[in-house]
């Protein structure tokens, strides 16, 4: 059983009630929204979010996997344009094993520079010259809090970045 994490009123969900002053929204489909992250580890970072409320990849529908697909495609495409970066990270969490912090299905879109505030990011690029980690590193989580407090940006960034990003959109 894949053990999720608590977070009652879930964040994503009052976002998209405009309940929450930290979200920006870059695209939209029929069942994605996709907002920038208020957590920037990489400028550019996004995330395609599904309108129904469903915790993981196991519990989407066919036509939600197809289109967040289709808007994660759209977005990197815009953060290509906007940002020229060396990479395009996507990854998706399932569960708090795997690092999942919020109970509502999120699929991240980074556009990857060399070197970042990301830390020891994902534990592919925990190696990667310039991502944060040298080789033979062991991670120290103690500076953990105060990196994800640095990265947070403000509401007025969020919207701009989003705006930014969103004016790349292909039509």
């Amino acid at each position: 059983m894949i053990e999720l994490p608590l977070r009652d009123p879930c964040n994503l969900c009052e976002g998209m009630a405009g309940r929450e002053e930290r979200w920006a929204i870059i695209d939209q489909s029929e069942h994605t929204l996709t907002v920038i992250n208020p957590w920037q580890f990489e400028v550019g970072q996004c995330c395609v979010i599904t309108r129904r409320h469903v915790a993981t990849l196991l519990d989407l529908s066919a036509e939600e996997c197809g289109a967040i697909l289709v808007s994660a495609q759209r977005v990197a495409e815009a953060l290509v344009e906007t940002y020229q970066p060396l990479g395009i990270l996507t990854f998706q969490n399932n569960g708090v094993f795997s690092g999942q912090e919020t109970p509502h299905f999120h699929f991240h879109v980074v556009p990857r520079q060399k070197g970042s505030d990301w830390g020891i990011g994902p534990p592919q690029l925990a190696t990667f010259e310039g991502a944060g980690r040298q080789r033979g590193t062991s991670h120290d989580p103690s500076a953990d809090a105060q990196r994800r407090e640095r990265v947070r940006v403000s509401a007025r960034q969020l919207v701009e970045t989003a705006e930014l990003i969103r004016s790349n959109l292909r039509a």
